[in-house]
């Protein structure tokens, strides 16, 4: 059984920072298969689709942004501990979504905007107020 829980999401003012972690279980996953998977952040805001937010490949090596968050966020793994991090700098109300950490197995050592994933957290809600 595969699972991806999400967490730090919270009420935050613009401007602000919050930072999310995912943390990975299952029979799948362990510190010696952790690097086997591409992980990333998408979001979804109310009333719009899931949105792509940042992606990282299995090493941490490589790392993608949708434009509207470059310079602010950043996506982060630490394959020992099962996790992967997004920090969120300079927060807008714009931010506000519910945030959901993804997974998917890959031999690429590169990742870029978007792609599939197959393996999904429950989310944890990011409201930014002005």
């Amino acid at each position: 059984q595969v699972q991806l829980v999400e967490s730090g999401g919270g009420l935050v003012q613009a401007g602000g920072s919050v930072r999310l972690s995912c943390v990975a279980s299952g029979r799948t996953f362990s510190y010696t298969r952790m690097d086997w998977f591409r992980m990333a952040w998408f979001r979804q805001a109310p009333g719009k689709e899931r949105d792509f937010v940042a992606a990282i490949s299995g090493s941490g090596g490589s790392t993608a942004y949708v434009n509207s968050v470059k310079g602010r966020f950043t996506i982060s793994r630490d394959n020992a501990r099962l996790t992967v991090y997004l920090q969120m700098s300079s927060l807008k109300p714009e931010d506000t979504a519910i945030y959901f950490c993804a997974a998917a197995r890959s031999a690429s050592t590169t990742v870029e905007v978007g792609g599939t994933f197959d393996i999904w957290g429950q989310g944890t809600q990011v409201t930014v107020s002005s």
